[in-house]
């Protein structure tokens, strides 16, 4: 356990293996269910390939591994070279495991036999990877072709397929290349109790070590400093040995650079007085992530111009969040965070004219470029968006929305608002005939070089309504008094005293 001298409340879980199984089970459900569905015989096999060890371009340097992330989903394998199979008929679930050459133990430690991957897996039996062919005809009895359903299918995040298994003597089967991938992929949208309480701790950790992150920045600093500082806390506290996806710790005009923090802009600006900081970072927890994104003043102190445009994002933030339940479109969430901070801008003079004319124009997508959220688990940016339900639009804003099903109880999902000021789209809004009117131009030369403001906490679809797992400070006042020193969650007495002095009146 932490100690009470320590920065963090919080210790790693141990996370039962039950999760896997359960997995494994929801997936034989759905699977037999179509099966039955489309008049199919229920045999055959589930069959993946999980990861491979990658060296460094012609090195001996091996990165650090972790697991494609279905395989990881079905059997929470952590080792590389595994295969998995599930038998449709009987449930069984099998577990491939390279045989390691004797020098292994010499370099890499013990060689464990195959019923410790039995035990600890909980799977139903445990081979060797060199006798896949063998172990499943054996288990197929009289089937002279055993069928294999492969995971092949489009991953609509990231454009890129899903690479189908591939083993020697693979020939000696059929092979099912459609059905799987829908069906797994479906299984992923929609999280169990087990996987929600790794997310919530991928939060928790996160939540604190973003908190740390607010109380140590200060002026001069490098972007990569704070970097550094969340990356510690969420391994040294967390047991988090991989992050959920790059960290994108943007100061400045850095903070409307979208996807800041990659090899060309490698987090290495100088922090300076006046600087809004956002920090997009998340940590990853046996398998599962968190996606988190803070915005706030450098100095600690906002100017009414960064108060502006980050309350404009809050309130969208806060009012889609209100709004999240079961059957509700995530299309119109969208709309309803850019129609909100379009309002907003509108009242800070920024913008002006009739804001149904704007959504008409598609204006919002000029400040807010990306789309407000996505399905979160495994990966950051967790397959399913687009497997049934409404296409991609093809309109600014819209068409980078990484989902626009309609909200299903189980599904976790980030919701990131933005406002930002980026050249590259404001100069074309302003010289365009349908979208010049629209601007306040003096207003818009002030925030020239201001950056933008993100605000996204992960939020699961409960039966009702929602539930926000990140648990970091997000009223201005809350992060004044953080990066003042306050302690957080802010102790209630002294939250009401702070809270009627901004609002003049008492509200606790």
């Amino acid at each position: 356990m932490a100690s009470s001298s320590s920065p963090s409340s919080l210790s790693p879980p141990k996370v039962p293996t039950e999760l896997y199984v359960t997995n494994r089970e929801k997936l034989l459900k759905s699977l037999r269910q179509y099966l039955i569905e489309t008049s199919r015989p229920l045999h055959g096999f589930v069959f993946l390939q999980g990861g491979e060890e990658k060296f460094r371009y012609c090195t001996d340097h091996i990165e650090l591994f972790r697991q494609e992330s279905y395989f990881a989903y079905l059997f929470g394998v952590t080792e590389p070279g595994f295969c998995g199979a599930i038998d449709v008929a009987t449930g069984n679930s099998i577990l491939f495991v390279p045989r390691l050459p004797a020098d292994y133990a010499v370099w890499l430690g013990e060689i464990k036999p195959l019923s410790y991957f039995q035990e600890k897996y909980k799977v139903s039996m445990v081979y060797y990877t060199d006798e896949i062919v063998g172990a499943l005809h054996k288990i197929s009895k009289e089937v002279d072709k055993p069928l294999l359903f492969l995971l092949h299918g489009l991953n609509t995040d990231s454009s890129n397929f899903s690479n189908a298994a591939g083993f020697e003597g693979i020939e000696k089967f059929e092979s099912d290349l459609t059905t799987l991938h829908p069906i797994l992929t479906e299984c992923r949208v929609l999280k169990s109790d087990l996987e929600l309480a790794v997310v919530k701790f991928a939060n928790d950790i996160s939540s604190e070590a973003h908190v740390e992150v607010m109380r140590k920045i200060q002026v001069g600093m490098k972007e990569y400093q704070l970097e550094s500082i969340f990356l510690h806390h969420t391994y040294m506290y967390g047991g988090c040995r991989h992050c959920s996806y790059t960290c994108i710790c943007a100061t400045g005009e850095n903070s409307a650079v979208l996807h800041y923090g990659h090899a060309a802009a490698p987090n290495d600006r100088t922090l300076e007085d006046g600087d809004m900081a956002l920090f997009d970072m998340g940590a990853e927890y046996n398998f599962y992530g968190s996606d988190i994104t803070c915005s706030f003043p450098v100095n600690g102190k906002f100017t009414s111009d960064q108060s502006l445009i980050y309350n404009a994002v809050l309130d969208a933030h806060n009012a889609v969040i209100s709004a999240m339940r079961p059957g509700v479109s995530w299309l119109d969430m969208h709309k309803l965070a850019e129609k909100i901070i379009l309002e907003s801008l509108k009242k800070g003079c920024i913008v002006v004219g009739n804001v149904d004319d704007m959504m008409t124009e598609r204006l919002g997508a000029v400040f807010m470029p990306h789309g407000l959220g996505h399905l979160l688990g495994i990966d950051t940016h967790d397959p399913g968006g687009y497997l049934k339900g409404p296409k991609r639009s093809k309109e600014p804003g819209l068409r980078s929305l990484r989902t626009a099903r309609e909200l299903e109880e189980g599904m976790v999902i980030t919701v990131e608002p933005g406002c930002y000021f980026i050249d590259a789209l404001l100069d074309p809004a302003m010289e365009n005939s349908n979208t010049s009117k629209f601007f306040n131009r003096e207003a818009i030369g002030r925030f020239k070089g201001f950056g933008g403001v993100r605000i996204e906490s992960d939020v699961h679809v409960t039966a009702n309504g929602s539930n926000n797992m990140t648990n970091v400070p997000r009223e201005v006042w809350e992060i004044e008094a953080v990066m003042a020193g306050a302690a957080w969650p802010l102790d209630k007495a002294s939250a009401c005293s702070r809270e009627n002095k901004v609002n003049n009146g008492p509200s606790c």
